[in-house]
């Protein structure tokens, strides 16, 4: 689980706003989708959450240690998959699986068997040894996919994690992601497909212009602010308009 806790973010000594304010909490066994328009602040949020940034105030924690006293045991309670799949190139990708594992420090035994599974599940067993530069970018992501799971993470981060998937690619994705928060492990992503979000997420947050205007369940959200057989997709346009 995590928490954001009064988090705020500017750009260019503060004359932009990107995060204004943002707390809520991710649970144990549950699928949060994070949506809002561009630029709204999803990737500012995950990026703070990731360490990536520092807000210029309030708190974030993963299991409870803070994201910005104590970075290194936080970091090691997630795995993160960005919405741009790049990375050492030169590299092949069994040479990057081995990077991520030693960093992780996964034993040897262990990730070999992780490295069979999820390369089946996402058809890359046979281009392990092949460079990463010779990659298409749906391959690159489903890489990333392979590292962030072969730590077997207490909560998993993806932003835009469909993107450049093809749809057996993007099935495998969301089938993990329910797996994952089925044994009792945190699943959070951003996206922009709301039939996803809406089919596949137990909770949904949205964010407008820096701002959370709604946390909950898709049943609070329809009693909120549609009706009872309005899509996601609907009463997302609503709010952001708003």
């Amino acid at each position: 689980m995590f928490t954001i806790t009064n988090v705020s973010k500017s750009y260019n000594k503060n004359a932009v706003k990107a995060v204004e304010n943002l707390s809520f909490e991710v649970k144990n066994g549950e699928i949060f989708g994070f949506l809002g328009p561009n630029g709204a602040g999803k990737t500012t949020t995950i990026k703070m959450l990731t360490g990536i940034l520092e807000p210029d105030e309030g708190e974030l924690a993963l299991d409870g240690i803070s994201i910005l006293k104590y970075p290194i045991e936080a970091k090691r309670k997630f795995s993160f998959v960005p919405d741009n799949p790049e990375t050492f190139s030169r590299l092949k990708a069994i040479e990057y699986l081995n990077f991520i594992s030693d960093v992780y420090k996964v034993p040897k035994e262990d990730r070999m068997q992780q490295f069979e599974f999820f390369s089946k599940k996402f058809g890359l067993e046979s281009v392990l040894n092949n460079k990463i530069s010779s990659f298409s970018h749906g391959m690159k992501q489903k890489l990333f996919l392979i590292a962030s799971l072969v730590t077997n993470p207490q909560n998993w981060i993806l932003d835009e994690p469909m993107v450049g998937l093809d749809p057996e690619a993007a099935f495998t994705v969301k089938e993990i992601m329910r797996e994952r928060a089925n044994n009792g492990k945190t699943v959070f992503f951003s996206t922009h497909v709301m039939e996803v979000a809406e089919k596949l997420c137990d909770r949904i947050g949205i964010i407008r212009k820096g701002q959370l205007v709604f946390v909950g369940t898709m049943a609070e959200l329809r009693a909120q602010y549609g009706s009872e057989n309005q899509s996601l997709e609907d009463i997302f346009l609503q709010l952001i308009k708003e």
